[in-house]
C-alpha cells in the first residue's frame, strides 16, 4: 500500500472526524468533494510518468521522481512534515533544466544558422531587385533626339555669311586703305560680340542694364559708323546707310549665330555618343544582368533547400523543449497539489498516525 492509500485510509476508518471545511473540500488536483481526503477508486490506480527520450539518455531520476506515485508520496511526506516545498521543486525543476540544456544549445545553433541563411537570401533577393531595376530604366531609356544635319548647314550659312561681311567690308574699305589687313581688324573689332558669354537677343527673362548695352553695341556700332564714314567717300549717302545698317545687324547677329549653332552641334555629338553607349549597354549589360538574375535566383532555391531541413528540425526541437516544459510543470503541480493536500490534513492526524506514515517505508 502506497503513503497516498495509507493516507486516503486513515480518513476512510475515522469516523469521529469534524465536518469538512470548504478548504477540504476544493479539489486539489485528483480530490473529490464528498468525503474529505478521499479520491475516486479508480484514480488510485498508479499511472505510469512518461517521461521524454532525453531524460533516458542522460542521468536516471531520482527515486522519488521515477514514477507518480513516488512523487505523490513525496509531497504526502513533505506536507505532513514541517518541510516547505521549495527544495523539492528546484530539484524538479534543475533535472529538467539539465535535460533542456542541450535542446536550448541546439535550438540556438539552428536559430543562427536559419537567421544567416535567411541574410544570404535577403542580400541575393536584394541583388536581383537592384538587377531588375536597371534592365527596366534601360529598356526605358530611349536614345536622344538630334539635329546634326540642320546644324550643320546652318553653321556652314553662318560662317558664308560672316565671310561675306568681311569682303562686303573689304571691298568698302579699299578705295581708302588698301592695305587688307585694316579689313581684318575692322571686321574682327565688329564681330568681338562673338566672345561674349551670352546676347540679349537670344535670351528670355533677362534684365537689361546700360553697362550691358554697352558691352553688347558699343563696338559692333563703333564699327558700322567706322565703314559708314569710309563709304561716304566712294558711295551715296543712301547706299553707305543701308550698308550701315546691314553691316551693323550682321555684326549684332551673325556672331551669336555662330556661336548657337556649335553649342547646338556640341550637344547632337554628346547625343549621338549617349545613344552608341546606350546602343552597347542594351548589346552587353542586358544579356549580362539577366543571366545574373538567374544564378542569383538558383542560389536562392539552393539556400532555401538547406534552410528547410534546419527549419524541420529547429521545429521539433522546440515541441521537445515544449513537451519537457509541461512535463516538469505538471510534476510540479502534482507535487504541490500533493503537499497542499497532505498539509492542509496534518492537523486532522493524531501524532501516532503521523509517525506511523512518516516511518512508512
Amino acid at each position: 500500500m502506497t503513503l497516498t492509500n495509507r493516507l486516503r485510509s486513515f480518513f476512510t476508518r475515522t469516523t469521529s472526524l469534524p465536518a469538512p471545511t470548504a478548504t477540504i473540500e476544493a479539489p486539489l488536483t485528483r480530490v473529490v468533494s464528498q468525503p474529505p481526503g478521499l479520491r475516486e477508486q479508480s484514480s488510485s490506480e498508479p499511472l505510469p510518468l512518461v517521461l521524454s527520450p532525453f531524460l533516458t539518455r542522460t542521468d536516471p531520476l531520482p527515486t522519488w521522481l521515477a514514477d507518480e506515485e513516488s512523487l505523490r508520496d513525496e509531497g504526502v511526506l513533505f506536507g505532513l512534515s514541517d518541510a516547505r516545498p521549495d527544495g523539492k521543486l528546484a530539484q524538479i525543476r534543475a533535472y529538467f533544466g539539465q535535460q533542456s540544456a542541450p535542446l536550448d544549445e541546439q535550438i540556438e545553433q539552428h536559430t543562427e544558422k536559419i537567421g544567416e541563411l535567411n541574410l544570404f537570401i535577403e542580400q541575393r533577393e536584394n541583388r536581383i531587385i537592384t538587377l531588375r531595376n536597371q534592365i527596366s530604366d534601360l529598356h526605358d531609356t530611349q536614345p536622344v533626339s538630334n539635329n546634326l544635319v540642320r546644324h550643320v548647314v546652318s553653321l556652314a550659312l553662318s560662317v558664308v555669311l560672316c565671310i561675306g561681311n568681311f569682303y562686303l567690308i573689304d571691298e568698302t574699305l579699299r578705295p581708302v586703305f588698301a592695305n587688307r589687313w585694316i579689313a581684318v581688324g575692322v571686321f574682327i573689332a565688329g564681330m568681338f560680340n562673338l566672345f561674349g558669354r551670352t546676347s540679349f537677343f537670344y535670351e528670355t527673362d533677362t534684365r537689361l542694364t546700360g553697362r550691358r548695352l554697352v558691352e553688347e553695341l558699343s563696338l559692333p556700332l563703333a564699327t558700322a559708323i567706322f565703314v559708314l564714314v569710309q563709304a561716304l567717300h566712294s558711295q551715296a549717302v543712301g547706299q553707305a546707310i543701308g550698308l550701315f545698317v546691314f553691316v551693323f545687324f550682321l555684326f549684332l547677329l551673325a556672331g551669336k549665330l555662330v556661336l548657337s549653332t556649335l553649342t547646338s552641334l556640341q550637344t547632337d555629338v554628346s547625343g549621338i555618343q549617349s545613344n552608341h553607349r546606350l546602343t552597347i549597354n542594351k548589346l552587353q549589360n542586358l544579356p549580362r544582368w539577366e543571366a545574373d538574375i538567374e544564378r542569383l535566383s538558383q542560389e536562392i532555391d539552393s539556400i532555401r533547400a538547406q534552410k528547410w531541413p534546419i527549419v524541420t528540425t529547429l521545429n521539433h526541437l522546440q515541441a521537445e523543449m515544449t513537451r519537457l516544459n509541461t512535463q516538469r510543470d505538471g510534476l510540479v503541480n502534482l507535487f504541490i497539489s500533493e503537499f497542499e493536500l497532505a498539509r492542509s490534513l496534518r492537523n486532522r492526524l493524531t501524532e501516532q498516525q503521523r509517525k506511523s506514515m512518516m516511518n512508512y517505508e
